[in-house]
């Protein structure tokens, strides 16, 4: 069974930001791996922490020479910044339980039978900014229930793209594409219009 390093969504208003990209990782340190840059195939580097359960697979079974697929949560302040979290590598062969035939190994080839591609991003939650001149959105974020006492509990992703003023906060699903350090949107598609209603 091919894992899916995008999982399919559990419930509708399920708000998430994640995305698969294709690269090696530089640490700034090779005494602390957790913090470096993620350099894509073009050459491109971004600013990335690597979280703890995918750390302790970069020790055992990264080989930072080489590129691997990378499943990511996205961060930015404005469109020309963004900053990833590493939460896991998807690697169907290494890493899970697939049968390892590695001159079969086209990994471009497994994403697609997904329905996913190299930085290929899904983000979910509240349309809050159109900014028709500039052509970017701002897509609200709020991260899982149980940490409810936590103070930056929600975040907010700029995003490039247009969208009618009148989706403004509608919960929303998004395909993004990334380019450089920008979050461009492909699709959206409109969950629940203006949740301001509900609450």
């Amino acid at each position: 069974m091919l894992k899916n390093p995008i999982p399919p969504v559990t419930n509708k208003l399920q708000y998430r930001a994640i995305g698969i990209i294709n690269g090696k990782f530089t640490p700034h340190d090779s005494e602390q791996l957790n913090r470096g840059f993620l350099i894509d195939n073009k050459g491109e580097k971004i600013e990335t922490v690597v979280l703890g359960k995918a750390l302790s697979l970069l020790k055992k079974h990264i080989d930072l020479k080489k590129s691997y697929y990378w499943v990511v949560y996205p961060k930015n302040k404005n469109t020309q910044n963004l900053h990833l979290q590493v939460s896991g590598i998807w690697d169907p062969y290494q890493l899970n339980e697939f049968p390892n035939d590695s001159s079969k190994t086209n990994f471009s080839k497994l994403l697609e039978e997904l329905d996913l591609k190299d930085n290929y991003f899904s983000i979910r939650g509240e349309l809050v900014f159109v900014n028709t001149q500039k052509k970017e959105i701002v897509i609200k974020l709020c991260t899982a229930s149980k940490l409810k006492n936590l103070k930056n509990k929600n975040f907010k992703l700029v995003i490039k793209g247009e969208l009618s003023l009148e989706l403004l906060n509608s919960f929303v699903s998004l395909d993004i594409s990334r380019v450089g350090n920008v979050l461009k949107l492909i699709r959206c598609e409109v969950i629940e219009k203006d949740l301001s209603k509900k609450k």
